[in-house]
């Protein structure tokens, strides 16, 4: 179980960001798109062997060739000033039945990328996910933030079309991260290491979906440069979430009439708590998710 540093980089006070599958791939479509188009430059990797299975065996003859697993690879980039590091996960290490990284191997990986954090002088680290809101795909997603100290709180008020989790309506401080997002969080915070995960609003009646969301993607990386103070063309990514937008229209057109009635009444759901009656009852959200289930498992048997 180690880490490969195959470059050393000489780094000033860099900040981290983090990015792993999860619903919607909305963190890591932000993270890896970012890394993109600033041509980062891989310097080390995670070692799979005691955390993955190999999701290809190359066989010849009968005999064992190759193996390949999930790449877990940390990338360099210094724009403006400002060094960057990344850390970009091709699977969250998972035990038992969940789909999301906890138990041992799920902290022996965090504290693997914290260890590279802290020795190149990393004092900040981003993370990235979902978060599960009662929102209308036509809206422009917003940004969830938590932070793990306080006195980020402040800051994390000025990042555009962003909101604290705490801030939401029903909510009362309360909240939870799945997966290495949340637990990445926690542990930067008992390391002395500042950390913001920032969550992109996905509606709920897409979460269970086997389709990307880049439209929550889109609003992670603007705050990710909005906090960098970079600038970065956004063009590759609208076509991104234009052809995804078609792709769940034409999903809601074939939705049931009175399935897609109980879904309109989110275009007027406030976000946070205010005087105005909410239209839509935690009981119509589970409504919603259950009739969803019911249309796509008739669709399967019917297929």
């Amino acid at each position: 179980m180690s880490v490969r540093i195959f470059k050393k980089p000489n780094l000033e006070n860099p900040v981290m960001i983090a990015g792993w599958p999860g619903i919607g791939n909305i963190g890591i479509i932000a993270v890896h798109t970012l890394r993109e188009i600033l041509k980062a430059e891989e310097f080390a990797e995670i070692e799979p062997w005691d955390f993955f299975y190999p999701r290809k065996m190359d066989i010849k003859n009968g005999e064992l060739l190759n193996m390949e697993f999930p790449d877990n690879k940390f990338y360099f980039k210094s724009v403006q000033k400002r060094d960057i590091m990344f850390f970009i996960g091709d699977e969250q290490p998972a035990e038992g039945r969940v789909p999301y990284a906890e138990g041992r191997k799920a902290y022996q990986i965090a504290n693997l990328v914290l260890d590279v954090a802290v020795r190149f002088g990393c004092r900040r680290v981003y993370t990235s996910g979902a978060a599960v809101s009662a929102v209308h795909h036509t809206a422009k997603p917003r940004v969830l933030a938590v932070p793990n100290k306080k006195e980020l709180i402040p800051e994390i008020k000025g990042y555009p079309n962003t909101i604290l989790m705490s801030a939401i309506e029903g909510r009362e401080g309360q909240g939870s991260i799945t997966g290495l997002n949340g637990l990445l969080l926690g542990m930067a915070r008992n390391r002395g290491l500042e950390g913001i995960c920032l969550m992109g609003e996905i509606p709920l009646y897409l979460q269970g979906l086997p389709i990307p969301y880049p439209k929550a993607s889109r609003s992670v990386l603007e705050v990710l440069c909005n906090f960098l103070g970079i600038k970065i063309g956004m063009r590759p990514m609208d076509l991104v979430v234009e052809r995804s937008e078609k792709e769940i229209e034409n999903i809601y057109g074939n939705l049931p009439p009175e399935v897609k009635r109980q879904i309109e009444k989110l275009k007027d759901v406030p976000l946070l708590k205010q005087a105005e009656p909410v239209p839509i009852t935690e009981e119509d959200k589970k409504k919603i998710l259950e009739d969803i289930d019911k249309f796509f498992k008739k669709d399967l048997r019917e297929d």
